[in-house]
Protein backbone atom coordinates (compact mmCIF):
# COMPACT_ATOMS: atom_id res chain seq x y z
CA UNK A 1 0.00 0.00 0.00
CA UNK A 2 1.41 3.40 -0.91
CA UNK A 3 1.47 6.20 1.62
CA UNK A 4 -0.70 8.42 -0.55
CA UNK A 5 -3.38 5.72 -0.76
CA UNK A 6 -3.80 5.44 2.98
CA UNK A 7 -6.97 7.04 4.23
CA UNK A 8 -8.46 7.38 7.69
CA UNK A 9 -12.00 6.82 8.82
CA UNK A 10 -14.43 9.06 10.63
CA UNK A 11 -15.71 6.27 12.74
CA UNK A 12 -19.33 5.08 12.53
CA UNK A 13 -21.23 3.89 15.56
CA UNK A 14 -20.18 0.31 14.90
CA UNK A 15 -16.49 1.03 15.46
CA UNK A 16 -13.57 1.29 13.09
CA UNK A 17 -12.06 -0.94 10.44
CA UNK A 18 -8.65 -1.44 8.89
CA UNK A 19 -7.60 1.01 6.14
CA UNK A 20 -7.86 0.00 2.52
CA UNK A 21 -7.12 1.46 -0.88
CA UNK A 22 -8.89 4.63 -1.93
CA UNK A 23 -11.66 6.42 -0.06
CA UNK A 24 -13.72 5.00 2.76
CA UNK A 25 -17.34 4.13 1.89
CA UNK A 26 -19.60 6.75 3.42
CA UNK A 27 -16.64 8.91 4.42
CA UNK A 28 -17.68 12.25 5.89
CA UNK A 29 -16.81 15.39 3.94
CA UNK A 30 -14.98 17.85 6.18
CA UNK A 31 -13.36 21.16 5.39
CA UNK A 32 -9.63 21.23 6.04
CA UNK A 33 -9.60 24.56 7.85
CA UNK A 34 -10.51 23.69 11.44
CA UNK A 35 -10.67 27.34 12.45
CA UNK A 36 -13.50 28.03 10.01
CA UNK A 37 -15.85 25.16 10.63
CA UNK A 38 -14.59 21.96 12.16
CA UNK A 39 -16.09 22.86 15.52
CA UNK A 40 -19.48 22.41 13.85
CA UNK A 41 -18.59 19.13 12.11
CA UNK A 42 -21.10 16.50 13.22
CA UNK A 43 -18.65 13.70 14.14
CA UNK A 44 -16.92 15.92 16.73
CA UNK A 45 -19.72 18.18 17.95
CA UNK A 46 -20.42 16.15 21.08
CA UNK A 47 -16.78 15.71 22.11
CA UNK A 48 -15.44 19.25 21.63
CA UNK A 49 -17.07 20.75 24.77
CA UNK A 50 -15.40 18.05 26.86
CA UNK A 51 -12.03 18.29 25.08
CA UNK A 52 -11.74 22.02 25.70
CA UNK A 53 -13.96 22.32 28.76
CA UNK A 54 -13.52 22.93 32.49
CA UNK A 55 -14.08 19.30 33.54
CA UNK A 56 -11.11 18.02 31.54
CA UNK A 57 -8.92 20.91 32.69
CA UNK A 58 -9.87 20.25 36.31
CA UNK A 59 -9.02 16.57 35.85
CA UNK A 60 -5.63 17.57 34.45
CA UNK A 61 -4.78 19.77 37.43
CA UNK A 62 -5.88 17.14 39.95
CA UNK A 63 -3.90 14.40 38.20
CA UNK A 64 -0.76 16.55 38.20
CA UNK A 65 -1.15 17.30 41.92
CA UNK A 66 -1.73 13.64 42.78
CA UNK A 67 1.18 12.37 40.69
CA UNK A 68 3.63 15.16 41.59
CA UNK A 69 5.17 13.61 44.77
CA UNK A 70 6.06 10.32 43.07
CA UNK A 71 7.06 12.15 39.87
CA UNK A 72 9.60 14.28 41.78
CA UNK A 73 11.26 11.17 43.24
CA UNK A 74 11.36 9.37 39.88
CA UNK A 75 12.67 12.49 38.12
CA UNK A 76 15.47 12.79 40.66
CA UNK A 77 16.54 9.17 40.16
CA UNK A 78 16.26 9.45 36.37
CA UNK A 79 18.27 12.67 36.33
CA UNK A 80 21.06 11.04 38.33
CA UNK A 81 21.12 8.03 35.98
CA UNK A 82 21.25 10.28 32.91
CA UNK A 83 24.12 12.39 34.25
CA UNK A 84 26.15 9.35 35.31
CA UNK A 85 25.68 7.46 32.03
CA UNK A 86 26.14 10.04 29.27
CA UNK A 87 27.25 13.56 28.50
CA UNK A 88 24.72 16.31 28.04
CA UNK A 89 21.79 17.95 29.82
CA UNK A 90 19.17 16.05 31.80
CA UNK A 91 16.22 17.67 30.06
CA UNK A 92 15.40 17.81 26.36
CA UNK A 93 13.30 20.75 25.18
CA UNK A 94 11.70 20.80 21.75
CA UNK A 95 9.03 22.86 20.02
CA UNK A 96 5.75 21.02 19.34
CA UNK A 97 2.35 22.09 18.05
CA UNK A 98 -0.53 22.49 20.49
CA UNK A 99 -4.19 23.35 20.24
CA UNK A 100 -5.04 25.29 17.05
CA UNK A 101 -1.51 24.55 15.83
CA UNK A 102 0.08 27.01 18.27
CA UNK A 103 3.73 26.09 19.03
CA UNK A 104 4.88 25.45 22.59
CA UNK A 105 8.03 24.13 24.29
CA UNK A 106 7.65 20.46 25.24
CA UNK A 107 9.84 19.09 28.05
CA UNK A 108 11.21 15.54 28.24
CA UNK A 109 14.08 13.69 29.86
CA UNK A 110 16.99 13.30 27.45
CA UNK A 111 17.14 9.74 26.12
CA UNK A 112 19.59 10.16 23.22
CA UNK A 113 23.24 11.01 22.94
CA UNK A 114 24.07 14.71 22.89
CA UNK A 115 23.63 16.23 19.43
CA UNK A 116 21.69 13.19 18.20
CA UNK A 117 19.73 15.07 15.56
CA UNK A 118 21.73 16.83 12.87
CA UNK A 119 20.07 18.37 9.83
CA UNK A 120 16.59 17.16 8.82
CA UNK A 121 14.35 16.02 11.70
CA UNK A 122 13.75 12.28 11.84
CA UNK A 123 11.48 9.97 13.81
CA UNK A 124 13.02 7.73 16.43
CA UNK A 125 12.96 4.04 15.51
CA UNK A 126 12.54 0.98 17.74
CA UNK A 127 16.27 0.15 17.72
CA UNK A 128 17.52 3.70 17.23
CA UNK A 129 21.31 3.76 17.77
CA UNK A 130 21.07 7.33 19.09
CA UNK A 131 19.22 6.15 22.21
CA UNK A 132 21.39 5.59 25.29
CA UNK A 133 20.99 2.46 27.49
CA UNK A 134 19.40 4.55 30.24
CA UNK A 135 17.30 6.35 27.64
CA UNK A 136 15.98 3.05 26.31
CA UNK A 137 14.69 2.12 29.75
CA UNK A 138 13.15 5.57 30.18
CA UNK A 139 11.39 5.28 26.82
CA UNK A 140 10.11 1.76 27.46
CA UNK A 141 8.73 2.80 30.84
CA UNK A 142 7.48 6.18 29.52
CA UNK A 143 9.36 7.88 32.36
CA UNK A 144 11.03 10.19 29.83
CA UNK A 145 7.71 12.00 29.51
CA UNK A 146 7.38 12.87 33.21
CA UNK A 147 8.57 16.48 32.67
CA UNK A 148 5.49 17.00 30.52
CA UNK A 149 3.54 17.23 33.76
CA UNK A 150 4.82 20.80 33.74
CA UNK A 151 3.28 21.29 30.28
CA UNK A 152 -0.02 19.90 31.58
CA UNK A 153 0.10 22.25 34.57
CA UNK A 154 0.77 25.22 32.27
CA UNK A 155 -2.14 24.27 30.01
CA UNK A 156 0.00 23.53 26.95
CA UNK A 157 -1.08 19.89 27.12
CA UNK A 158 -3.72 17.68 28.67
CA UNK A 159 -3.09 14.48 30.61
CA UNK A 160 -4.95 12.55 27.90
CA UNK A 161 -5.00 13.63 24.28
CA UNK A 162 -3.20 13.24 20.98
CA UNK A 163 0.58 12.95 20.88
CA UNK A 164 2.20 16.40 20.37
CA UNK A 165 3.93 16.60 17.01
CA UNK A 166 6.64 18.77 15.48
CA UNK A 167 5.70 21.21 12.74
CA UNK A 168 8.06 19.54 10.25
CA UNK A 169 6.25 16.21 10.52
CA UNK A 170 2.80 17.79 10.71
CA UNK A 171 3.36 19.49 7.36
CA UNK A 172 4.47 16.23 5.75
CA UNK A 173 1.45 14.33 7.05
CA UNK A 174 -1.00 17.11 6.16
CA UNK A 175 0.15 16.86 2.54
CA UNK A 176 -0.82 13.16 2.57
CA UNK A 177 -4.00 13.53 4.64
CA UNK A 178 -5.82 16.90 4.29
CA UNK A 179 -7.85 16.21 7.45
CA UNK A 180 -4.73 15.96 9.58
CA UNK A 181 -5.43 19.43 10.98
CA UNK A 182 -8.36 17.90 12.89
CA UNK A 183 -5.91 16.72 15.56
CA UNK A 184 -5.32 20.36 16.54
CA UNK A 185 -8.90 20.78 17.73
CA UNK A 186 -7.74 20.03 21.27
CA UNK A 187 -4.63 20.11 23.43
CA UNK A 188 -2.13 17.30 22.85
CA UNK A 189 -1.78 14.73 25.62
CA UNK A 190 0.86 13.13 27.79
CA UNK A 191 -0.82 9.84 26.94
CA UNK A 192 -3.63 8.93 24.57
CA UNK A 193 -5.71 6.35 22.71
CA UNK A 194 -3.20 6.04 19.91
CA UNK A 195 -0.18 5.77 22.25
CA UNK A 196 -1.60 2.82 24.20
CA UNK A 197 -2.76 0.97 21.09
CA UNK A 198 -0.38 1.87 18.30
CA UNK A 199 2.88 2.94 19.93
CA UNK A 200 5.09 5.43 18.11
CA UNK A 201 5.31 4.70 14.34
CA UNK A 202 8.49 5.93 12.66
CA UNK A 203 7.25 6.19 9.05
CA UNK A 204 4.73 8.36 7.21
CA UNK A 205 2.57 5.31 6.46
CA UNK A 206 2.63 4.30 10.13
CA UNK A 207 1.74 7.82 11.24
CA UNK A 208 -1.22 7.89 8.85
CA UNK A 209 -2.45 4.56 10.24
CA UNK A 210 -2.03 6.07 13.70
CA UNK A 211 -4.28 8.94 12.65
CA UNK A 212 -7.24 6.52 12.72
CA UNK A 213 -6.84 6.32 16.49
CA UNK A 214 -6.63 10.10 16.74
CA UNK A 215 -9.96 10.40 14.93
CA UNK A 216 -11.50 7.78 17.20
CA UNK A 217 -10.53 9.75 20.29
CA UNK A 218 -11.62 13.10 18.86
CA UNK A 219 -15.03 11.68 18.02
CA UNK A 220 -15.64 9.80 21.26
CA UNK A 221 -13.69 11.76 23.86
CA UNK A 222 -15.29 11.63 27.30
CA UNK A 223 -14.40 11.43 30.97
CA UNK A 224 -14.93 7.66 30.89
CA UNK A 225 -12.70 7.16 27.84
CA UNK A 226 -9.96 9.24 29.49
CA UNK A 227 -10.12 6.97 32.56
CA UNK A 228 -9.88 3.89 30.32
CA UNK A 229 -6.82 5.36 28.61
CA UNK A 230 -5.19 6.14 31.95
CA UNK A 231 -5.73 2.55 33.04
CA UNK A 232 -4.22 1.23 29.82
CA UNK A 233 -1.29 3.62 30.22
CA UNK A 234 -0.49 2.16 33.63
CA UNK A 235 -0.41 -1.32 32.06
CA UNK A 236 1.94 -0.07 29.31
CA UNK A 237 4.27 1.45 31.92
CA UNK A 238 4.30 -1.67 34.07
CA UNK A 239 4.91 -3.83 31.02
CA UNK A 240 7.60 -1.46 29.67
CA UNK A 241 5.91 -1.47 26.27
CA UNK A 242 6.91 2.06 25.31
CA UNK A 243 9.46 2.94 22.65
Amino acid sequence: MTESALRTELLPEGGYAEPTMGVWPGESSLVSDYADGLAEAAPFRKAIPFLNGRLKRTMDILLVLVSAPLAVILLGLAALAIKLSSRGPVFFVQERLGRNGVPFLCYKLRTMVEGAEQGTPQWATESDPRVTPVGRFLRQSRLDELPQLYNVWRGDMSFVGLRPIRQHFAQILAEKEPRYCLRFLARPGLTGWDQVHNGYPSTVAGQLRKFRYDLYYLQRASCWLDLVILGKTIMVILGRKGQ
